[in-house]
């Protein structure tokens, strides 16, 4: 019998099997959004079956907002699809029980219990991924909420009458600047009065600036281009206003950082997040740092969850 963890992403799902000392072997797959909400929990399937193994318990971290009652995903801002059930599929197909908690709820949990949060009892996970969301762990305590989505700093509210819209609806969330999803539309805006014509950008998206991607951006600042780094400058200026919102409102003592943007870009995400923090803070600045889990942080989250269920712990 294995444990059996998966995360659920925007762009990937990522399954792996693992038991008390980590994760043994895994895969990833880009993820199934064009079946319809159905697509999504038979993909999973498909890819536990493909290890050739029995599961004991099956562990999820998703993307959200999630409806933990029904066990599914709710009307999330990463599908074109709502309410794509995943508890019920699996647990049917399985046989065993399958739990679903927000993909940050289940990454700060792979944190404290495998990475950098051993022994730390207030901690926090932000990740920066084509979306942007937190876990959060309050004196030894996971904080999960009313309906298991706290919490959601990415729909942390920077400019209610900005021009960027997030892709849940609203105007001026953190996630309509800083997330891979949403870098460009920051970066149109911030580069619409500045002449491009001798910088890498205008020439990555052939003169189509609608074209433009976050991966573009990152890659053309690592080449010193001034306008690539002017923008990876100004987004660092609003992530260290959010990081300084998780440090008022959380007190921990320290935060880890992960997701694509973060994980393919550590110096030019956390180097500005550390020089302008201290301007927002009231609380003292924790440490703040990469996780040393990478990519697979929600995947250690999702397997403690699969070994308390098999377990009956929870």
């Amino acid at each position: 019998m294995s444990y059996v963890a998966v995360d659920i992403g925007a762009t990937n799902i990522r399954v792996a099997i693992g038991n008390e000392r980590g994760i043994k072997v895994k895969r990833s797959e880009a993820t199934d959004s064009l079946s319809g909400p159905e697509g999504v929990p038979r993909q999973i399937a498909k890819m536990i079956r493909g290890f050739n193994v029995e599961p004991a318990a099956i562990g999820v971290g998703s993307i959200g907002p999630l409806d933990t009652q029904k066990g599914s995903i709710g009307e999330t801002p990463n599908f074109a699809f709502k309410h794509i059930p995943i508890v019920s599929p699996l647990e049917g197909e399985f046989g065993v029980p399958v739990r679903i908690m927000n993909d940050c709820n289940a990454a700060v949990i792979g944190e404290y219990l495998y990475g950098a949060g051993r022994g730390i009892d207030n901690l926090f996970y932000v990740t920066l991924s084509t979306g942007l969301g937190g876990g959060a762990i309050v004196d030894g305590n996971p904080l999960n909420g009313k309906d298991g989505n706290a919490p959601e700093i990415g729909h942390l509210t920077l400019d209610p009458d900005s021009e960027l819209v997030c892709g849940c609806g609203c105007r001026g969330h953190w996630e309509a600047y800083c997330s891979g999803a949403n870098i460009p539309n920051y970066a149109r805006i911030l580069l619409r009065n500045r002449d491009l014509n001798e910088g890498l950008l205008l020439k990555r998206v052939g003169g189509d600036m609608g074209k433009l991607t976050s991966e573009m951006i990152f890659d053309a600042a690592k080449k010193r281009d001034r306008d690539a780094v002017f923008v990876v400058k100004e987004v660092g200026k609003t992530n260290a206003v959010g990081f300084a919102n998780i440090v008022n409102a959380f007190d921990p003592e320290l935060i880890t950082v992960g997701g694509s943007v973060a994980l393919n870009n550590p110096e030019m995400v956390i180097g500005p997040i550390k020089k302008g923090i201290d301007r927002h803070l009231v609380n003292r600045r924790p440490e703040i740092m990469m996780t040393p889990l990478g990519a697979d942080v929600v995947l250690y989250g999702g397997l403690a969850l699969a070994m308390k269920l098999a377990k009956g712990a929870i």
